[in-house]
């Protein structure tokens, strides 16, 4: 019989109770084990080279260095707050690897790599970290909420889930824009907190029923702060979801860098084929604690950290597939770490060193123009300031 909407069920003159607990566990796609050799009955990507893939590990370094740098640097007060990638290097330089930079990208707060792919540097990460002149935010943000629009990597909020209805728009304008048909995707990055956020459901429904050129990927990562996963989620993890919004879906090791590359790039090509939102659920843990806030101590073990550390962080993974192809050894690596940090201590310094953003731009980029109200307030700031000027002898920051 087919009901209102063109939906067509059979009948069944046997009453059968479907039990989630009695579905197969989706597999997750796996390339490389953890000691960076090929999986049995795998093959690495064809389109990446030995010289993509050194490429791709010093990005991973650098995140780690970054990461490394700035988390101490928190810890010494130099900086507000911060957020580790610490475990999920692999996640970053995998899926950016298999965008380009017209594909939109709305992240959470744990997907740096995937900006620093496409360009963005240590210096303005630093910048944007010590709300200095160069901010391209102008201050006006937390540490690590990244954003830019050359490299169209739209502006972190700190609410979370905010980005995943943003992201079912701007893909249904992708497809508009094309009359019909988009060139290109976004791409909505979010942890497995953010899936328990309603969000989450309004953004996935919207995507399916305008056929969107979307991929939500998922970084399920354990954890939201300190909630487990299990204490979030019944069932097969998070991709069960996907069905019961009639969406395409496809987990993967999210510590493998070849894995997550795949995943993704077959993710975006179905997308644009045909018109449909596609829901990637990377497999990870995330070593770091939650942020500087956070004491990840207190939620689980120190055995269970070291384990994920020692068996299966993706960097040590991809180094082990390039020694085996005979591009990568100890000399290399000491002199790339070496680098990297010498390279993130001078963004830090070059970034504290930097004055604060004028006053006048706590008024600015709201509104095309300044609306009464916000002139009003402007004057009434700079007067205060001048009447009080030797409590505010901030030369005008």
């Amino acid at each position: 019989l087919e009901y209102p909407g063109g939906h067509v069920v059979p009948f069944a003159s046997k009453l059968d109770m479907d039990l989630p607990e009695n579905d197969a566990i989706r597999a997750a796609y796996q390339v490389l084990n953890p000691d960076g050799s090929v999986r049995d009955g795998s093959t690495v990507p064809a389109d990446l080279s030995v010289e993509d893939v050194v490429e791709l590990y010093e990005h991973m370094v650098r995140l780690a260095a970054l990461d490394l740098v700035f988390n101490d640097a928190q810890r010494q007060g130099r900086i507000s707050f911060y957020m580790q990638q610490a475990g999920e290097e692999a996640i970053h330089m995998g899926s950016a690897k298999a965008l380009n930079n017209d594909d939109v990208v709305f992240a959470q707060y744990r997907e740096a790599g995937v900006l620093m792919w496409r360009g963005f540097s240590l210096q303005q990460m630093a910048d944007q970290c010590f709300s200095n002149e160069a901010d391209l935010g102008k201050g006006r943000q937390m540490p690590i909420h990244y954003g830019s629009r050359e490299l169209n990597y739209v502006t972190i909020s700190s609410p979370l889930a905010t980005q995943l209805p943003q992201a079912s728009g701007a893909a249904y304008a992708l497809k508009m824009k094309g009359g019909g048909k988009a060139d290109n995707i976004a791409i909505c990055y979010f942890g497995d907190g953010a899936a328990s956020e309603g969000d989450f459901h309004a953004a996935l429904n919207f995507a399916a029923t305008l056929h969107c050129p979307a991929v939500f990927f998922i970084r399920n990562n354990g954890f939201a702060i300190s909630t487990p996963i299990a204490e979030q989620v019944c069932g097969d993890g998070l991709i069960a979801r996907a069905a019961g919004y009639g969406m395409a879906s496809v987990r993967c090791d999210g510590n493998d860098l070849f894995a997550v590359y795949e995943a993704t790039k077959a993710a975006k090509a179905l997308a644009l084929e045909h018109n449909r939102p596609v829901m990637v659920e990377a497999m990870t843990y995330r070593l770091g604690h939650h942020s500087t806030s956070d004491d990840s101590t207190r939620y689980r073990s120190a055995d269970e950290l070291e384990t994920w550390r020692r068996e299966y962080h993706p960097i040590p993974r991809v180094r082990g597939w390039l020694e085996s192809q005979g591009a990568w050894d100890d000399d290399k690596e000491a002199a790339l770490q070496a680098k990297e940090r010498k390279a993130v201590l001078a963004a830090l310094a070059e970034g504290e060193r930097k004055a604060k953003p004028h006053r006048s731009e706590l008024f600015t980029d709201v509104y095309k123009e300044k609306p009464k109200h916000l002139v009003e307030q402007e004057k009434m700031m700079l007067a205060h300031v001048e009447k009080y000027a030797e409590t505010y002898d901030s030369q005008g920051h």
